[in-house]
């Protein structure tokens, strides 16, 4: 996108007309950092498809992942199971109304009949966030400004170019110039070598003739 702010706020605004609404952000705009922000966008599900589509103005669209997760059989085992402990409730309250034995057997019950209660206010609880979680699609979604250009502040592309190849040319010229440190001595000792060898070879040759 060319600006986040804005971006966000239009997203915030889709969010609204599709019937949803931004559950997370998190945004990033440190100096020196990339600048973004990630949103967690909650639509109907049967909008969606129409909430991809609504990003497409908001700015360029790099990647799409689309995940779902399929909540049909913990929902159906979510029924089951709350059916089974409101039978066990009503067994248990026909129990109380016909116990005439002793007290502690009648609390007994009681006792019973408050976890199965409390057992079924617990299916009813998941119930409903699955039927929330089923009715909503969730959105992530990722906006960044353009990556900042390579530089110090006021400064351009070509100056900083510039300057790094100044410095990379000062740091060969010290190459070199450290490089000849060692290489001239070196010569000069090869030199008197050579100049000795040929002065000794001279004064063997008149030995040898005189032999």
């Amino acid at each position: 996108v060319d600006s986040l702010e804005p971006a966000v706020a239009l997203v915030r605004q889709l969010a609204r007309q599709l019937g949803g609404y931004v559950a997370n952000t998190a945004m990033q705009t440190g100096r020196g950092q990339l600048r973004s922000a990630t949103l967690e966008v909650k639509v109907p599900a049967n909008r969606f498809d129409e909430g991809l589509s609504g990003l497409a103005p908001i700015g360029k669209l790099e990647s799409v992942n689309v995940s779902a997760e399929d909540v049909g059989e913990e929902f159906t085992d979510a029924i089951a199971r709350m059916a089974n402990a409101r039978r066990l409730e009503t067994r248990l309250i026909e129990l109380i109304a016909t116990r005439t034995g002793k007290l502690k057997d009648v609390l007994d019950v009681e006792q019973e009949l408050a976890r199965v209660r409390e057992e079924i206010e617990r299916y009813e609880g998941r119930l409903r966030y699955l039927q929330a979680h089923a009715a909503l699609s969730t959105l992530t979604i990722c906006v960044h400004e353009p990556p900042p250009v390579v530089g110090h502040p006021g400064s351009s592309v070509v100056a900083e170019a510039a300057k790094q190849a100044w410095r990379n040319f000062v740091w060969l010229f010290a190459l070199v110039v450290q490089s000849l440190g060692i290489v001239i001595p070196l010569g000069t000792v090869a030199t008197l070598g050579w100049v000795a060898m040929k002065r000794w070879r001279r004064g063997q040759a008149p030995r040898a003739a005189e032999a």
